[in-house]
């Protein structure tokens, strides 16, 4: 073996142990590049060495040899005793494969191996390094210089110590002191020479870059060094200057940042100068000035601001005046920037970091102007310290808080309020106490010292931490359903004072309105005051009691105004009955009151200056509610005046102050809710409560004696059981139906509000075809930015109409091709589509073929038919049809070049030119008809058909001597048919040549058929006279058709005009993924279900069209490959067509990827010259300069665009055994390899040896592809892992958000796509962000539209899709205007990446609270003073479930999120800082819209029992022998809007508007109808039990978690034992529960059994119960095909017999299954206990009537008596069926 300096050779009876499992599904990858990526995680560094091996392989396989021998003696030094996780399988692998390699690998430079290696590195250097240092790329350079790097370390080794010699040394010496300069960079090579990218050329980017550079006036830091002396003398000490490159070195050198963080955030910051300088106008951009750094800091720095303002303290970033300003600016940015890009998961805590930026900004600050003295190089000196001083010091502890608060938590196991999340955490910093930390903080302040000590190695992450704790901040989170009432009390006290009124004039004698003004009446309305006094009460009572667990951290103020508003709130409770009750003497009526108000003051009762007085603080609201401008500076202000009024009003947080909209917004949506509510009163008034009121009077008069059961009210006079039962669901539907008036309200006004938006005007190819020009004109005002020269060529329009043209066709073209490469349309009717780049061959407009189909054979008809003289009669005809015109026109000028073209004989291309001259002057001077006979132009249409079949046929069918003959034959056609003296001209060459012995038309010059220009213009004259009617309407596949038509109306749409490439706003995408489909493997596609049907054939049956256009494309490129093994390059592609049309995340970045080519098709438009542009962008290459310009175009697309895709586990995926996660590492790597811009970020984990032991270190890497493998970029170490922490997704998000780069940001889901014609747009909507809106308020979240790709799978899929789609255009379009309440509901909107990054990021990531994290980035968006649009004119294309236990466990997921949203301090703050009105809007699009799906099912619950009682009770029976009762049909009445919920025909109505609105009416009826038979109410009333259970669940008990569905194919049928888990306890058991209620009911009741409003009610309830018990199967594949029932059959028995344990999963046993479904029960609180047990007390009603009228009892009234009677047919049935293991299933 190997000559080494140590270790020795490898023993051979060592043998690898897990090498088949290593390669697992990878036998068609190099088994060697694999190695290097097995490597366990604790001996991570020797994996570029086995890397390097791999590269050198080919080159030398001895030199390759000694490097893996060097990475095992490198790894058995880390860890001698084999102690990491696979370290022990990892060095038998690889020992085993040294073995073979010593025995086959031979010397090739040397007789051994000392020599040999030094020889290798010699040649490496001087072949790679000397040559092209120069030459090659950085990129390339960074690869070389590792290599060399580490050949020089394993030289060390093989090489014996004195004996490297003296030309290795100095070659080693040069590649240190380079490599440096030549790392693997992301996007900017900042120390790269030689070859520099185009991007570091940038003017802008070196300015930004020279002004981080300026550091010489900078107090150096000093390194202290100790070392020993020469030939053993004394220890002494030094100290050097530390050498520092730019700013960010210096501050790294102060505070001890990471290296990787140090230059990640340089080139963010340099991006971030670049841009915002790019966009000045008329300004040096070789010079970054002061304007550009004053503006970014600004945005930076704003909310540090705001806090500094708010806690009252002085800020530390500012600058003096007698020094550098920008210097001292971008040194406060970069420090900002340093701590956000290390903080890890305290960047979710935005004012965490304003305190840590405050104290360090401090120190900074005395760096800089200690003794006042400007900056300077002597005033100051410091240490520097080493890299992970930041971290570890500042980092760490607040992490260590984070993650013990979180153990407290229990896997969500514990309540909210025994645990503190980040908002308490981070709410800390919102009071001056959190300066008390000091700096650096003190470990045993407040915020730590309740805290337990760091956590050990080997502790769990949920395991429960003991000791002290830190109260909860301002809020507790308790489960209770108060939380809305204490959220919302404005609404609800508004909803109950006006029930009491309505309810007070119904019951008057008139019951008309017109009672409210009668003294008597009104006297009572006014008794609402003293009802809304008891409800404040309760209101305050409510803060004080739910906020008690937060007690302890309040200041002072806070727990005073708590106090103060009970007391005040105790006081009017009882001053205000007591002056109504006084006031009794002296009733006052409405106009007496006004009337006398001005008389003696004596005259007037009491309780009637309480009421004024009462009313004040109302009043004075109302009147800020009207002078928002006003109200937002009194809440922002700190003058302690308005600090003490707002004080009293509400709470002061550093949230919420100021939100208040302009006062045209306010106007809007106040008029909004105004109608709204006027409808809503007036129909419960008239439909709910007026017609109930008669029989309510009735019945409370009649007397019951016969009560045919044991009376439980019996000592409650006038019915008042009875009453209850009717007028409980009436209470409950008046509470739900605002949300019934609101979706009308929202549908009504969001269609009119589309309308306006020009959404629909183009909807149909027709429409497309009718204002194509106009679309033409469209796309220049809105895409095409004009240069200056441009704009300024007035008098040059023609040109200028010939360049716009040839503009549109490159981004019309290139749409085309996009949609021919997803294989949505197929080759002809891409020719038909595509618009030819250049019309200067011809005289008029080149449209699309698809315009001009039939013009020609319609022209020619027309032509042959004509029976005038006159040739402006038939001209006038065809030019009529400006497309007819342009046709023929275009086809003769065409058909004239081609034939010129292809003829070589110049007296053949004389004849020609005399016909050609013959028709032009016959038409000049209109003799046309008279020189020529259209009779035979038909004849003359058919030849030349055929000639142009015969130029395009293939190679193998070409035919020469037929060309020639058919050319032949149109000639003499012309000449000798259609010419009147054709002749002539023939005569005339002939006459002149006539020696000639060839044929006319006999030399054609063939080889024009190779030139693509040329072939181009055959096709496209075939198509023009070929193309019939029938191929107008192109194209046929509906998803292109929907694409062509919405891009072409999005044109006219108000979209902001698009700037230049240069000028747009810079952003980045960043997609979390963690385990999803990537690429579908070969398997997935051909795995068959139980019924035979594969993924591959169930698409291809799906989408038969787009698999014909894929064939048809494949088959040429296949034919034209040079791949050996054609068969597995087929399945390759056919793997890539079946992902792009799953929810993969190949799809996905595809989609992202048209960004960058939208962006380089950008810049070809506005940079290349017009030569260029009329050439044509695909034929560009033919240009000299083109490769300057691809360099240029693709450095500024990487100026404006990054794409993140933030991997989570794919580190762990490239060390895996398992064959699936060992796929997604290769599909990534591919993914990275294939797209250059692709950037994937991971948390890596590492296990490293410290003190004898293993501990796990964790990293956020980010790397990019290389030539086989990934490069790594920057990693930066974490102070722990991220997910421990919070919420799996936003971590995801957050660990990955320092990578991303840009002023924008667009969050991008891995189920979504995108389309290269919306990409184009892109610039265009991120000047939105520039805009600012009548508050002078820019938008900080822009919201796009989403187009659901996944809606033709199945029905149910279909119904999802329409449903989503109206919330994503119509429901969102009226949420943002006028409402003004639009939020972020997960992708793909686009933020205001530095107003996020600033404020707590793009999400929230509390466990559990935080379920549903997307939306919560809104409410913190909108609480922090944001601004929230919405933009229909752009869309990105996104998957939905498509089967029904995935809709319904996502459905599951909204509800569990909804029922947390519901706790959450967001939610409250939110509640109580919007305007009456505003509140409104947030209640009924949120929380409020699951809480009356709740009400809807809670009051069929309740009219049911309610019945049962009065039909059990024989109440009911009684009541029926009065006939004004008998008649009474109000109660049904009232419940027909519940009903109308109930059947989800309220989510229709959105659905059909939108639908109306961009398709039309009639396709709006026909899917409406479509979806009723394919049973779409069943669908909405199965969400509807799902929505109720779920949230209800939630808030009462906890439980939630994050649901993962799955995003596949469904194409198997369901199991019943499935369906059962996933539906018995919130559908079956409730639906048979419902079955049994309503067959009392029938058995029993005889009310109105003759109505058709009680048939309708009844029969929505039936409908409601069979729809719980049968959706499942109705919507389950094969659901009712028998043997499958079989078989679902006897594997639920099989289940069902199954014992439990540890260790059985639910899905295999009925017990474990049951434990896991009432876990939730064990963890309640005793609140949620007596809850359950309340409800359950339900059953009794069942128990105690059903024995009764079964005489059971033996006719026995008493409770005891049936009590017994039950207990003794219970242990009956116990004793029988003991042994059921079912018994529970229903209970």
């Amino acid at each position: 073996m190997a000559s080494t300096s140590r270790g020795s050779k490898p023993s051979s009876s060592r043998r690898v142990s897990r090498a088949p499992t290593r390669i697992v599904d990878l036998q068609n990858n190099d088994e060697k590049v694999i190695d290097s990526e097995l490597v366990p995680s604790s001996l991570a560094p020797i994996i570029p060495i086995l890397r390097v091996a791999n590269e050198i392989q080919q080159l030398n396989p001895r030199v390759a040899y000694l490097c893996r021998f060097h990475a095992f003696e490198k790894a058995h030094y880390m860890d001698p005793n084999s102690t990491g996780r696979g370290v022990r399988q990892f060095k038998t692998y690889l020992i085993h494969g040294l073995e073979i390699e010593e025995e086959e690998t031979k010397r090739i430079l040397a007789s051994n191996d000392p020599k040999e290696i030094q020889l290798f590195y010699q040649r490496f250097y001087e072949e790679n390094i000397i040559d092209g240092e120069y030459k090659k790329k950085p990129e390339e350079m960074a690869k070389i210089f590792q290599i060399a790097s580490v050949l020089y370390e394993v030289l060390k080794t093989v090489v014996p110590a004195g004996k490297t010699d003296e030309k290795t040394e100095r070659y080693a010496k040069d590649v240190e002191k380079k490599k440096e300069q030549y790392e693997h960079y992301n996007i900017l090579p900042l120390y790269a020479v030689g070859v520099k990218p185009t991007i570091m050329e940038f003017p802008e980017i070196k300015a930004a870059l020279n002004a981080l550079r300026n550091v010489d006036n900078l107090p150096m830091p000093r390194i202290h060094m100790t070392h020993g002396g020469p030939d053993n003398s004394p220890v002494v000490s030094t100290e050097r200057v530390k050498s520092i490159n730019d700013i960010l070195d210096w501050l790294s050198s102060i505070f001890g940042f990471q290296k990787g963080n140090v230059a990640n955030q340089r080139e963010h910051l340099i991006l971030l100068l670049a841009n915002m300088h790019i966009r000045k106008k008329e300004s040096d951009h070789t010079e970054l000035d002061g304007v550009t750094v004053q503006k970014l800091k600004d945005k930076i720095f704003k909310n540090y601001t705001s806090w500094c303002r708010y806690l009252r303290v002085e800020k530390y970033n500012m600058t003096p005046r007698d020094c550098d300003t920008k210097q001292v600016d971008l040194i406060y940015i970069a420090l900002y920037l340093l701590i956000w890009g290390e903080a890890s998961n305290v960047r979710f805590m935005p004012e965490c970091l304003c305190f840590i930026f405050h104290n360090m900004a401090h120190e900074v600050h005395g760096v800089l102007f200690s003794n006042l003295h400007p900056v300077s190089g002597e005033t100051h000196q410091e240490a520097a310290r080493d890299e992970e001083s930041f971290l570890r010091d500042v980092i760490t502890p607040i992490y260590q808080v984070l993650l013990k608060e979180v153990k407290r938590n229990k896997g969500g196991k514990t309540s909210h309020s025994g645990w503190r999340n980040y908002d308490d955490l981070n709410e800390y910093f919102w009071s001056d106490r959190c300066l008390k930390l000091g700096w650096p903080m003190n470990p045993k302040a407040d915020f730590f010292i309740h805290s337990d000590p760091m956590q050990t190695g080997d502790e769990r992450v949920n395991q429960a931490a003991a000791g002290k704790r830190m109260p909860k901040t301002n809020f507790v989170e308790v489960r209770t359903f108060l939380h809305l009432y204490r959220s919302f009390n404005r609404m609800w006290i508004f909803f109950i004072l006006a029930f009491q009124a309505m309810l007070i004039v119904a019951w008057s004698p008139s019951g008309f309105l017109a009672a409210f003004f009668d003294e008597d009446v009104f006297r009572i309305v006014l008794s609402i005051f003293i009802t809304s006094a008891f409800l404040n009460l309760f209101q305050a009572t409510l803060d004080i009691v739910l906020s008690w667990n937060a007690w302890k951290s309040l200041k002072f103020s806070q727990i005073l105004r708590y106090l103060l508003k009970f007391a005040v709130a105790a006081a009017w409770a009882v001053i205000l009955p007591i002056g109504y009750s006084s006031s009794a003497q002296n009733p006052t009526g409405l106009v007496k009151f006004f009337s006398s108000w001005a008389g003696d003051w004596r005259n007037h009762s009491f309780y009637g200056y309480a009421v004024a007085l009462y009313l004040t603080p109302n009043i004075l609201s109302v009147i800020l509610f009207f002078l928002p401008p006003l109200r937002r500076h009194m809440e922002r202000s700190n003058w302690w005046i308005l600090t003490l009024v707002m004080w009293w009003a509400q709470p002061k947080l550093y949230i919420g102050r100021g939100m208040h909209v302009d006062m045209f917004s306010l106007l809007k949506y106040t008029l909004f809710w105004i109608m709204l509510l006027i409808s809503k009163l007036a129909f419960s008034y008239y439909v709910e409560i007026l017609p109930l009121v008669g029989p309510t009077k009735l019945i409370m008069e009649i007397p019951i004696d016969n009560y045919q059961w044991h009376e439980f009210f019996p000592n409650v006079t006038h019915n008042m059981g009875v009453v209850i039962a009717i007028w409980a669901p009436i209470v409950l539907v008046y509470f739900m139906d605002a949300q019934i008036w609101y979706a009308i309200y929202s549908t009504l006004f969001g269609g009119i509000h589309g309308a306006f938006s020009h959404l629909g005007e183009i909807r149909t190819l027709g429409m497309l075809r009718s204002r194509f020009e106009a679309v033409l004109q469209a796309f220049k005002n809105r895409l095409a930015p004009l240069a200056k020269e441009d704009s300024k060529r007035e008098h040059k329009e023609r040109l200028l109409d010939r360049k716009t043209i040839a503009k549109f066709s490159q981004v019309w073209n290139e749409f085309i091709y996009s949609m021919r490469m997803e294989d949505l349309i197929s080759n002809r009717d891409r020719d038909l589509l595509l618009v030819p780049y250049s019309s200067g061959d011809v005289s008029v407009v080149q449209w699309p073929p698809f315009l001009l189909a039939s013009k020609i054979p319609i022209a020619l008809d027309m032509a042959k038919d004509f029976k005038g003289k006159d040739d402006d009669d038939l001209f006038k005809k065809i030019t009529s049809d400006d497309y007819m015109h342009s046709a023929v026109i275009e086809c003769y000028q065409t058909l004239r070049d081609i034939i010129y073209a292809l003829l070589e004989d110049e007296s053949d291309r004389m004849i020609l030119r005399n016909i050609c001259c013959e028709v032009e002057q016959s038409i000049e001077h209109n003799r046309f008809l008279n020189r020529f006979k259209m009779s035979e132009l038909p004849q003359l249409s058919e030849k030349l058909e055929k000639f142009l079949k015969l130029l395009l046929a293939e190679s193998e069918n070409f035919s020469e001597p037929q060309i020639i003959n058919v050319l032949q034959d149109i000639m003499e056609i012309i000449t000798q048919d259609i010419m009147v003296d054709g002749h002539e001209i023939l005569e005339g060459i002939h006459h002149t040549q006539d020696g000639k012995v060839e044929q006319r038309f006999e030399r054609l010059a063939f080889r024009l058929t190779l030139n693509k220009s040329w072939a181009e213009k055959v096709v496209r004259l075939h198509l023009l006279l070929t193309v019939k009617e029938s191929d107008i309407n192109v194209p046929q596949n509906l998803e292109a058709h929907r694409r062509i038509t919405f891009f072409a109306n999005s044109l006219f749409m108000n979209m902001p005009n698009a700037p230049k490439v240069q000028n747009m706003l810079s952003f980045s995408v960043l997609t979390p993924y963690v385990k999803e489909d990537v690429l579908y493997s070969e398997d997935e596609l051909k795995k068959e279900n139980e019924d035979g049907i594969s993924t591959l054939f169930y698409l291809q049956k799906i989408y038969p069209d787009e698999w014909t256009n894929f064939l048809e494309r494949i088959k040429d490129v296949i034919k034209d490959s040079k791949e050996e093994n054609l068969e597995k390059e087929r399945m390759e592609f056919i793997r890539h067509w079946v992902s792009y049309r799953g929810q993969t995340l190949a799809r996905t970045v595809r989609g992202m990827m048209y960004y960058k080519q939208a962006l380089e098709l950008q810049c070809f438009l506005e940079f290349a010259d017009d030569e260029a542009i009329l050439g044509g962008y695909r034929n560009f290459e033919i240009f000299e300069d083109h490769k300057v310009f691809q360099d240029r175009a693709q450095a500024l697309a990487d100026l404006k665009f990054t794409y993140v895709v933030s991997c989570q586990v794919y580190g762990n995926q490239k060390k895996s055994d398992d064959a699936r996660d060992r796929s997604c590492y290769i599909n990534i790597l591919n993914l990275m390899l294939t797209n250059p811009s692709l950037r994937v970020a991971y948390i890596d984990e590492r296990e490293e040896t410290i003190q004898g032991k293993s501990q796990e270190f964790y990293y956020s890497v980010l790397v990019k592809g290389g030539e086989k493998l990934d490069e790594e970029i920057y990693r930066i170490k974490l102070p722990g892992r991220p997910i421990d922490v919070g919420e799996g997704k936003p971590e995801n998000q957050n660990h990955a958000i320092i990578f991303t780069r840009g002023e924008a940001l667009q969050t991008i889901d891995m189920n979504q796509d995108n389309y290269f014609e919306e990409a184009f747009k892109m610039r265009n909507v991120l000047e939105e962000f520039l805009k600012k809106g009548r508050s002078q308020r820019k938008p900080t979240i822009l919201g796009l539209r989403e187009h659901i790709f996944t809606g033709s799978f199945s029905s149910l899929a279909q119904f999802v899709s329409n449903q989503e789609t109206s919330f994503v255009t119509i429901g969102q379009r009226i949420l943002a205007n006028p409402l003004r309440v639009r939020f972020h509901y997960g992708h793909p909107d686009i933020f205001d990446r530095i107003f996020h990054i600033t404020r707590g990021g793009i999400s929230k990531a509390s466990k559990i609270i935080n379920l549903n994290q997307s939306i919560f980035a809104g409410l913190n968006s909108t609480l922090r003073g944001g601004f929230i649009t919405h933009h229909e004119y752009i869309q990105v294309g996104k998957g939905h479930d498509v089967g029904m236990n995935q809709i319904s466990l996502f459905e599951t997921k909204l509800a569990n999120g909804n029922g947390e949203q519901t706790l959450s301090r967001d939610v409250y703050h939110l509640g109580h800082r919007f305007d009456f009105y505003r509140m409104l809007s947030f209640y009924f699009t949120t929380v409020g819209l699951y809480f009356s799906s709740m009400l809807t099912v809670l009051t069929v619950y309740v009219f049911l029992y309610g019945r049962m009682y009065l039909v059990l009770s024989g109440i009911e029976k009684e009541i029926l022998r009065n006939p004004s009762i008998q008649q009474s049909k109000s109660l049904e009445e009232a419940l027909v809007t519940q009903s109308v919920f109930q059947f989800g025909l309220l989510l229709m109505l959105p659905m059909v508007m939108e639908i109306d609105l961009e398709k039309g009416f009639r396709t709006a009826l026909s899917d409406f109808i479509i979806m009723q038979l394919q049973l779409v109410s069943v669908f909405f009333m199965f969400q509807l039990g799902t929505k109720a259970h779920y949230y209800g669940r939630t808030i009462l008990h906890g439980g939630s978690k994050y649901q993962a569905t799955g995003r596949g194919f469904v194409v198997f049928h369901a199991k019943f034992t499935v369906n059962y888990r996933l539906y018995s306890r919130s559908h079956f058991v409730k639906g048979l529960e419902l079955f049994i209620l309503l067959i009392i009911y029938e058995a029993y009741g005889q009310s109105y059994h003759t109505s058709y409003l009680d048939q309708f009610i009844t029969f929505s309830m039936w409908f409601l119960a069979a729809s719980w018990l049968f959706a499942p199967f109705v919507f389950n594949p094969s659901g009712f095909d028998w043997p499958k029932i079989v078989d679902d059959w006897t594997d639920w028995k099989m289940w069902m017999g199954n014992r439990g344990g540890i260790g059985v999963p639910p899905s295999k046993s009925w017990q474990s299954w049951w434990e896991e479904e009432h876990e939730h029960l064990k963890y309640t609180s005793i609140r949620g206990r007596v809850v359950e047990i309340i409800l359950a007390f339900r059953f009794f009603v069942y128990q105690y009537g059903i024995v009764y009228h079964l005489h059971i009892a033996h006719y026995s009234k008493s409770l005891l008596a049936t009590f017994f009677v039950g207990l003794r047919n219970f242990l009956v049935s116990d004793g029988d069926c003991s042994s059921c293991p079912n018994d529970g299933a229903n209970g």
